[in-house]
């Protein structure tokens, strides 16, 4: 539909409108009904006439054709070069930021196995006595921060204490698994 179809068929419904708010001051039943219907064919046939301007599915943007509704509203994208402002150096509020984070204290733990004892088992426990975990030798241990785990690894001892050496951490994915 071009512009000039359409401009026309607004100013028709504007004039149509102001016909029914003149009327409406007391309708009648069998006279809204009237109304109704040639609004109803009014409607019909501007789609008509629309459907008739139609020259088939690629009308309306379709590849090489601009349709008669958006003929001339098309225009070329410009894009600013951001080339340079990639190259500047980051803000520092976001190094302030992280460096903010960096300083939260976290639990970390790193556990052998597990193991359930019967309150009667632990009260018969003693000095020498062995507690039987459930992971086998050679197995790694499991670091914790915050009690959620976060690596495997296998036992060493460093200036006379123990640590871990780290095998295997968790991927993200497994982690958030883990929350739910």
């Amino acid at each position: 539909m071009s512009q000039e179809e359409q401009d026309a068929l607004a100013a028709q419904w504007a004039a149509q409108l102001e016909d029914e708010e003149s009327k409406q001051a007391a309708p009648e039943a069998g006279q809204t009904a009237v109304d109704d219907e040639a609004l109803a064919a009014q409607w019909a046939e501007a789609l008509a006439a629309e459907e008739e301007t139609k020259d088939g599915p690629m009308a309306y943007g379709g590849p090489g054709t601009a349709g008669p509704a958006f003929a001339g509203q098309s225009t070329d994208a410009r894009f600013a070069d951001m080339t340079e402002m990639s190259r500047q150096p980051r803000d520092n509020k976001l190094k302030r930021e992280l460096d903010f984070i960096l300083d939260i204290p976290l639990d970390v733990s790193a556990e052998l196995g597990r193991t359930r004892l019967l309150i009667n088992e632990l009260l018969q426990l003693g000095q020498g006595s062995v507690v039987e975990l459930n992971k086998l030798a050679g197995e790694p241990l499991e670091v914790y921060v915050n009690g959620k785990l976060v690596a495997r690894g296998e036992a060493v001892v460093i200036n006379e204490k123990f640590g871990v050496r780290l095998t295997d951490i968790i991927s993200p994915i497994e982690r958030v698994k883990q929350l739910g």
